[in-house]
């Protein structure tokens, strides 16, 4: 019993620390939201829609970058080592955003950032995945969802709290900035005392360490440890990666292309849309500036409660149907928030109230089915050998839809109106329902898993 609590103690530890990567992600990609407004003005960056756009983007083209190099980083040195060496990078890389003198500067330095963003996407579900028992990997897995919406939740109140007590100080946006390097040095520290990865440790031909690592962790026996690593461990299997002979093979293509699919259709939902220039959008339909920093925080808090509710829900559910039934909902709710931004017979009242409502079904909606099922599907649909580089390019295709979208959104907003381009998402998660009936079917991938080999 003793050893049993202990190994959760170790294992509970262990996923906390990983998921503060998940945590990093939603801070760094949320604090812009209220960050933007500030650093626009003229005495500050001086930033036109165009700008904002390539300030907010700048970060999400690194995470592709991020995304894509962190996986053959992440097979070289280790997970452990790796999530180390992304805690290094959004510290000093958030310490050159809040210290940015212009424009230029400041989309560098973002670019940078976005490099440890993206790494820990990637990473983060995959590292938790791998460190998992069977019976603990789903709950574990989207922990990190929930630390993700958790961190965009506190980038919200931080800046609401900064933005209507110092508002008037011009330079209060670097304060905001500032702030996420506190997470950022704690996952530092903290992960020197984390679990490595047992899986990791097979790849590498340390079967003792990795046998005495999955008891550590909690994993039942020797037996386990088979089944989790057995790909790995076949003495015909010593080759190292190689795409070459990864797209030969017919069912990892498959699972290559699902992966991509979910990841699309993750991103082309327009939730970052909101996450990013949210403050912006409620200060466009008459919200003030200060109103539009505490809604954030109510969309914030709605979104962390239906993520927590919303990822206990799809732990034992069809994952298919759930995303299903996620994007139904999406395409309801941004519907319903482009009728009420498109129509003249309410007060300005009302309609705030009325799109605020909106926004937050929406937001959870997404944040509590659809976002965490989709990274629970990209952390378990590929073998252990390839699982690495396939979620790099998974996730890299989220950082690049995102990357065009975010750039494109205030020219879209400029040019053709909030309502209008949010009838444009809700069309898009239509499509997605489509692609998700023709490719994501869970006994199909289920085969392709089981008869894939390297």
């Amino acid at each position: 019993m003793t050893s049993k609590k202990y190994n959760l103690k170790f294992l509970n530890y262990s996923v906390y620390v990983i998921s503060l990567g998940g945590f990093l992600f939603g801070y760094d990609t949320g604090v812009i939201n209220g960050a933007l407004a500030f650093m626009s003005r003229p005495d500050q960056l001086n930033l036109n829609p165009s700008l904002q756009g390539v300030v907010s983007s700048s970060l999400v083209i690194g995470a592709c970058i991020g995304a894509l190099g962190c996986g053959k980083v992440a097979d070289q040195v280790g997970r452990k080592k790796t999530l180390r060496l992304i805690a290094i990078v959004f510290t000093i890389s958030t310490f050159l955003c809040a210290l940015a003198i212009n424009f230029w500067f400041m989309a560098i330095f973002r670019f940078i950032l976005g490099i440890a963003v993206g790494a820990a996407s990637s990473l983060s579900p995959m590292y938790l995945a791998e460190i998992s028992p069977d019976s603990l990997r789903s709950a574990n897995v989207n922990k990190n969802a929930i630390f993700i919406v958790l961190g965009q939740l506190s980038a919200f109140v931080v800046n609401a709290i900064l933005g209507n007590i110092w508002g008037n100080w011009g330079p209060i946006w670097r304060i905001m900035v500032l702030s996420a390097a506190i997470p950022s040095v704690i996952l530092w520290i903290d992960s020197f005392r984390i679990s490595g990865s047992p899986q990791w440790l097979l790849f590498k031909r340390r079967v003792n360490k990795a046998r005495q690592l999955f008891r550590r962790l909690g994993f039942s026996n020797t037996k386990q440890l088979v089944i989790s690593g057995t790909e790995t461990i076949d003495e015909s299997d010593d080759q190292e990666f190689s795409w070459s002979v990864a797209l030969k093979n017919k069912n990892l293509v498959y699972l290559l292309i699902t992966g991509i699919v979910i990841a699309l259709i993750q991103q082309i939902s327009g939730v970052n849309t909101v996450m990013y220039y949210g403050t912006i959008l409620l200060e466009n339909v008459g919200m003030g500036a200060g109103g539009s920093l505490y809604a954030n925080i109510l969309i914030g808090v709605v979104s962390v409660i239906a993520s927590i509710f919303g990822t206990r829900t799809i732990e034992k559910a069809n994952h298919h149907k759930m995303l299903v039934i996620g994007l139904i909902g999406n395409v309801v709710f941004l519907a319903l928030l482009g009728l009420i931004m498109k129509t003249t017979m309410f007060s300005q009242t009302i309609t705030n109230v009325l799109v605020l409502i909106a926004l937050t079904l929406f937001l959870a909606n997404h944040q509590g089915i659809v976002s965490p099922v989709t990274w629970l599907l990209l952390a378990e649909m590929f073998p252990g050998k390839v699982k690495a580089q396939f979620m790099s390019v998974a996730t890299a295709t989220t950082w690049i839809t995102n990357f065009i979208i975010s750039l494109i959104y205030p020219q879209l907003i400029a040019l053709f109106g909030t309502a209008i381009v949010f009838f444009v998402f809700a069309l898009s998660n239509g499509f997605s329902i489509l692609l998700s009936v023709i490719f994501v079917n869970g006994r199909k991938m289920k085969k392709a898993y089981e008869n894939a080999e390297v």
